[in-house]
């Protein structure tokens, strides 16, 4: 059931976006939730609940409000560093049946996204559906920031690419988003088993089954707080879990905890991360094993690429 501090349907969907010194990428992530960026849905009721976790010079309410009558903004003064708390308080706040959580403001979407997300709502009984994720940039950001890649190059690299007259384009400039220690780069990208979202699409009634985002989990950036959210909500028992095809977020630099440092960096961070999660959850982190579901399409031909090659 929902929380007793929700509003109850308004709407369709509700996207929660979090954003933190995000003043040159979230107005890009925000265009790309909007129509008529996202396409195929003319007929979608939905809101985006843009939340700022402390920034030191938030964006101004008016430059966020007149992007679209849709986007409700919530500036939060002094939060915990973790932005669990912030995405409970949108929830909160939110109106829509589904519920997509963005704790990244600096990820960019592809044109589809939205129409493909919200399609196993209409014929699952409770979908927990995700889409990959890349970098901008023609390798990792954990390597490419400290090879000279910053904010100069890829403004440049967008401008490639007429952005956004063509989100599918993206995949010309972008490289899939993975963990350095990982083995190698991946294979079959797109049935690859994710372990998180950076975008998730959930019913709110299920996300406050889980209680919602655990609080716990107070890191700068939330550190395992979305593997553990993601986790909760497959391990439902009604549960199905899609991943979505051709559809995926685009990382912008901007600084972020666990993209800007070395690969000794991350790994550290992981380690660090994981422990946190055995300390709070009592168990090592697994990723859910539960069967998946697979929609979408291949609407470039580099997307497409990434079904036989990493």
């Amino acid at each position: 059931m929902r929380d007793n501090n929700s509003p109850g349907k308004t709407c369709e969907l509700s996207i929660i976006l979090i954003i933190f010194e995000m003043a040159r990428v979230a107005p890009r992530t925000i265009k790309s939730l909007l129509s008529p960026y996202q396409i195929g849905i003319d007929e979608l009721d939905y809101e985006i609940i843009v939340v700022d976790n402390g920034s030191q010079q938030p964006i101004p309410a008016e430059s966020i409000h007149s992007m679209s009558d849709k986007i409700r903004y919530l500036c939060l003064d002094s939060p915990p560093p973790s932005p669990a708390h912030a995405i409970n308080e949108a929830a909160r706040m939110a109106g829509g049946e589904v519920l997509a959580v963005m704790i990244d403001g600096a990820h960019m979407a592809t044109p589809g996204l939205l129409k493909y997300a919200m399609k196993p709502f209409t014929f699952n009984n409770n979908p927990i559906v995700t889409a990959p994720r890349f970098f901008l940039g023609h390798e990792s950001q954990v390597v490419s920031v400290h090879q000279g890649y910053d904010e100069q190059t890829e403004d440049e690299l967008l401008d490639s690419i007429s952005w956004p007259n063509d989100g599918y384009r993206l995949y010309e400039v972008g490289v899939p988003y993975r963990y350095e220690f990982d083995n190698g780069p991946p294979k079959l990208f797109w049935f690859l088993r994710q372990f998180e979202s950076n975008c998730l699409f959930i019913s709110a009634e299920s996300y406050w089954r889980v209680g919602g985002c655990n609080e716990a989990f107070d890191f700068p950036g939330g550190g395992c707080l979305m593997p553990d959210l993601y986790r909760e909500l497959c391990e439902l028992d009604d549960a199905s879990i899609v991943q979505l095809l051709g559809e995926a977020t685009f990382h912008q630099v901007h600084g972020g905890v666990s993209t800007s440092v070395t690969h000794a960096g991350q790994k550290a961070l992981w380690e660090k991360y994981t422990q946190q999660y055995e300390s709070i959850r009592g168990r090592k982190f697994e990723i859910s094993k539960k069967p998946q579901t697979f929609l979408g399409h291949m609407p470039h031909r580099l997307a497409a690429k990434l079904m036989l090659t990493g």
